[in-house]
């Protein structure tokens, strides 16, 4: 029997299209070692590492007559070439080619004929730097049985590609007619499922995806607390497919000061600032703001299980990340007031007793950030666009350095996809000392997100200014 998709991995595919491409991605810079790391490198480690990672040689197969939902099956002309890709910048490459390669990467769906994901090697970058830019398409993580790809190639210390022992020999991909007497056999023991099969993908994937919000944590509850809909945002317009990104390079030990004197978490800190930055940009466009005004924030979280009170490194990336919404307060205008407003509305989940702390997070399954930004992602892509402005996504990183074989990684930016409907959003992971801030926009509606990006880096000066 083939490994069919779930409800919710599906509702990821049948809601794509040209302008809101769901992959989520990221962007590591290196140094390059002296003994030297190319392409070639690069290959042998992922090689090395799809081992682990079954999920990366398949491609998805639908059901004639969308009698079930699609299957995964291996890729019997899995080449993985194609999906490891070089690329350069001219040299010396600045950090806004850098960006703008990225955007460009960023704005094309994956191939839905071969296994959905990519990973690019940049070379040419100032300074002897190169770049790994990853896109993993939001049905194929699901945080138990796959991870994110860029989670996997990253280890505590330089290694060397091992030799591949392992002859990978894809299964026999099943025909037409074993596809429909699979799920004809599916639909005698659970006959109910035919019609819901046949509407949700010939029709409304938001069906669909209303079905199967249940799965996610706390998804009805979160729905049930909120009965009113978003407040006017200029971020909430129609997004073309063009993409735009901005990195922002900030210290952990800013936040860390910054907390510790007008309390909170370091989550509420980075929450502040981006509100700081929000309400610059907002006024940039003629955006009438009053005290009380407010832009919705969804902030997937990690929680653990509420039957077991535990996590685990399946638990913790798998069904327990839960959205939370939050009001960030840009018609305040004074910083301080602004944390102090975010850190009582986050309180609510540090008292639920499930809330998971960043310090536990990083002893739970190694480098997690990547896969668990895509998993806030997917948490996201449950939601009515109608009830939040943007996402913003945080994860801890390690405060040690990684490495991609013997180059170590300098910097690492999360890439959130864009939802319908949504122009920005914002990836924040901690990594050895910096905090680095993704922040991924619609080519149309947020144009100047340079702009934006140099506000954000202004707000938290501006709130490093209320120590002295």
């Amino acid at each position: 029997m083939p490994d069919r998709l779930s409800a919710i991995d599906a509702s990821f595919l049948y809601m794509e299209d040209a302008s809101t491409p769901m992959h989520v991605g990221g962007l590591a810079v290196f140094d390059r070692p002296a003994a030297g790391f190319d392409f070639g490198d690069v290959l042998a480690l992922v090689r090395q590492r799809l081992v682990y990672l079954p999920r990366y040689r398949q491609r998805v197969v639908s059901v004639p007559a969308n009698l079930a939902r699609p299957v995964w099956v291996d890729d019997v002309d899995f080449d993985l070439s194609y999906h490891v890709r070089r690329s350069a910048l001219p040299e010396p490459g600045s950090d806004a080619q850098l960006h703008e390669l990225v955007a460009r990467l960023m704005s094309r769906p994956l191939d839905p004929g071969r296994p959905l994901w990519e990973i690019y090697f940049v070379e040419g970058l100032a300074d002897d730097r190169i770049a790994l830019v990853t896109k993993t398409h939001q049905a194929v993580v699901d945080g138990i049985g796959t991870v994110e790809l860029g989670q996997l190639i990253l280890d505590s210390v330089p290694t060397d590609p091992e030799p591949v022992d392992e002859l990978w020999e894809p299964r026999h991909e099943p025909s037409r007619t074993e596809l429909v007497a699979d799920a004809l056999g599916e639909r005698v023991q659970q006959p109910g499922l035919l019609m819901e099969n046949a509407r949700s993908v010939a029709s409304d994937a938001v069906n669909t995806i209303g079905k199967v919000a249940g799965v996610v944590g706390d998804l009805a509850s979160a729905l049930r607390t909120v009965i009113r809909p978003a407040p006017a945002c200029p971020l909430n317009v129609e997004v073309s497919g063009g993409r735009v990104f901005a990195g922002v390079r900030t210290r952990l030990a800013d936040y860390r000061e910054i907390r510790k004197r007008h309390g909170g978490t370091i989550n509420d800190v980075v929450l502040a600032a981006i509100s700081g930055a929000l309400r610059e940009w907002m006024l940039t466009r003629d955006t009438a703001l009053t005290q009380d005004s407010t832009v919705r924030a969804l902030v997937p979280l990690a929680v653990v299980d509420p039957n077991t009170m535990a996590y685990s490194s399946a638990g913790i990336v798998g069904n327990e990340v839960a959205p939370h919404l939050v009001d960030l307060p840009v018609g305040e205008s004074d910083p301080v007031v602004r944390l102090q407003h975010i850190s009582y509305a986050m309180g609510e989940h540090r008292d639920s007793g499930r809330w998971v702390a960043a310090r536990s997070l990083l002893r739970v399954g190694g480098f997690a950030p990547p896969t668990l930004h895509s998993l806030g992602a997917r948490t996201a892509g449950t939601l009515s666009d109608r009830i939040f402005n943007l996402v913003i996504t945080n994860s801890p990183g390690p405060q040690v350095p990684m490495y991609a074989g013997r180059a170590p990684m300098t910097e690492m930016f999360p890439i959130v996809p864009l939802v319908p409907n949504h122009a920005l959003a914002v990836g924040v992971t901690s990594y050895d000392g910096g905090v680095y801030i993704g922040l991924n926009g619609d080519r149309k509606a947020v144009h100047d997100i340079e702009a934006f990006a140099t506000m954000l880096e202004e707000s938290v000066e501006e709130l490093r200014e209320t120590l002295r």
